[in-house]
């Protein structure tokens, strides 16, 4: 079973996701329950009397009655989930770019944790931890038995206190031990060079700091390189894995000068909630090309969305991760919190990406090295067990290959960029025409 609670060690919620927050106390009922659903609840209620009174060890009441509001959830998508105070707490925490801990963005398989990425430059990956690891043992304890947060609670420590993980690894022979020191995690949200005639522009995750980050990197950009000599923008999403709704939308504002972003649609087909873009171009309608791969999921799909479908950037990498829905974090009582899917989203041209993900203008693979020649490092929403299936989804799935070479020099999507700002390369996709812009009103 895989369960897709994407926790950041040490423990801030984030993951595949674009999540909009909801303030203040949670919600009314929806529908009132029929007298079928209260003789079910008082079997939940017979049942966890029983369990109270006749375990072979007195359980904690608190741990029960959160493991059964845990599988209600899990039982609906794998991005449904129960936040209890702490988890809550890291959430928020981790969606203003800063926490402590590893490192490393998690999941559930098989009674293990999974790791889906190590961020940059942070413990966990100068350590080697690598995506697709999965972690058996946590200074010398088994990792079979305990929960995710349980696990994550584990990793989670005082800052410059060292830490042993026992990581099973495809493709190796025997188990790897890494010894790694925490460390507070600072994340910078978007990173930039200058690539000689080039601005280079990577967003690693979209929290509170992304469009600021953004419109810093292309100030500095700009600093660098004269208007006159300046190519273009290389705006990479890769191993991207989302965050927050308004920074996706803010995001793609920054790159375009008008119409629909993304629109979210709820369970009332009248529940259509539409973000339009505002006037002003950042880059000054210089050429943009968006790198993607199996790694960038949610909030990065919204943003490749919109600058596909308005036909401002061409996509150039393979197919996206395919998650197309939108969690809402409404508070609870006692400052816990439940992660809902609530919408799933629409890119302008009215289409769901739900299971099927961004399908690049320009398909390029990124060749593996050797020593992972072999490995499944493909992620994709279509391979989550209990996933809402997507309107558009087929047997071939979403998702692609998640890795980016550490050395730009060895990347290849990257290099392929680069050259189409530059001449060397041409496509018929680039530079794309913005009369071609694929828009839903004009499929109606």
């Amino acid at each position: 079973m895989v369960r897709k609670l994407s926790l950041l060690c040490a423990g801030a919620l984030v993951g595949a996701s674009a999540m909009s927050l909801i303030h203040g106390a949670g919600g009314t009922m929806a529908n009132a329950a029929g007298s079928d659903t209260y003789r079910q609840l008082a079997i939940f209620g017979d049942i966890f009397e029983r369990v109270r009174a006749q375990y072979v060890t007195p359980p904690e009441d608190q741990k029960l009655v959160e493991s059964a509001i845990q599988g209600m959830l899990s039982s609906l998508d794998p991005h449904s989930s129960y936040l209890n105070p702490e988890a809550a707490k890291d959430m928020r925490v981790q969606t203003r770019g800063e926490f402590g801990g590893l490192g490393i963005e998690v999941t559930m398989e098989n009674e293990l944790v999974k790791v889906i990425a190590p961020i940059e430059d942070t413990p966990a990956a100068r350590a080697g931890v690598l995506a697709g690891d999965l972690i058996a043992e946590i200074d010398g304890v088994e990792v079979r038995g305990m929960t995710l947060s349980e696990a994550v609670d584990k990793m989670r420590g005082a800052v410059k206190t060292p830490i042993e993980l026992t990581i099973l690894r495809e493709g190796a022979t025997e188990p790897i031990k890494l010894k790694i020191v925490r460390d507070v995690i600072k994340v910078r949200a978007v990173r930039h060079r200058v690539e000689e005639d080039i601005g280079y522009l990577k967003i690693n995750s979209f929290t509170e700091k992304t469009y600021d980050d953004l419109q810093n990197a292309i100030a500095d950009i700009k600093k660098q390189i004269p208007g006159d000599k300046l190519k273009g923008y290389v705006l990479d999403l890769r191993l991207n894995p989302g965050g927050l709704l308004d920074q996706a939308v803010s995001v793609s504002d920054t790159f375009l000068e008008r119409g629909e972003i993304v629109s979210t649609r709820g369970r009332d087909p009248k529940n259509i909630t539409r973000f339009d873009a505002r006037a002003g171009d950042a880059i000054d309608g210089k050429p943009l090309i968006v790198l993607v791969n199996g790694g960038s999921a949610s909030a990065s799909e919204i943003v490749a969305g919109a600058l596909q479908d308005h036909r401002r950037a061409t996509i150039v990498g393979t197919q996206s991760f395919g998650k197309g829905s939108v969690q809402t974090i409404i508070p609870l009582a006692e400052n816990g919190a439940l992660r809902l899917t609530t919408a799933l989203y629409y890119t302008p041209s009215g289409t769901s990406i739900q299971g099927k993900g961004i399908t690049p203008d320009i398909k390029v693979e990124q060749p593996l090295p050797e020593d992972l020649a072999g490995r499944d490092v493909s992620r994709g929403e279509s391979e989550l067990r209990g996933h809402i299936k997507g309107q558009l989804e087929s047997e071939e799935g979403s998702g692609s290959a998640a890795y980016v070479p550490p050395d730009p020099k060895d990347d290849v999507q990257l290099k392929y960029a680069y050259d189409l700002l530059r001449g060397v390369e041409s496509h018929a996709a680039f530079p794309p025409n913005p009369y071609h812009a694929v828009l839903e009103q004009e499929q109606q």
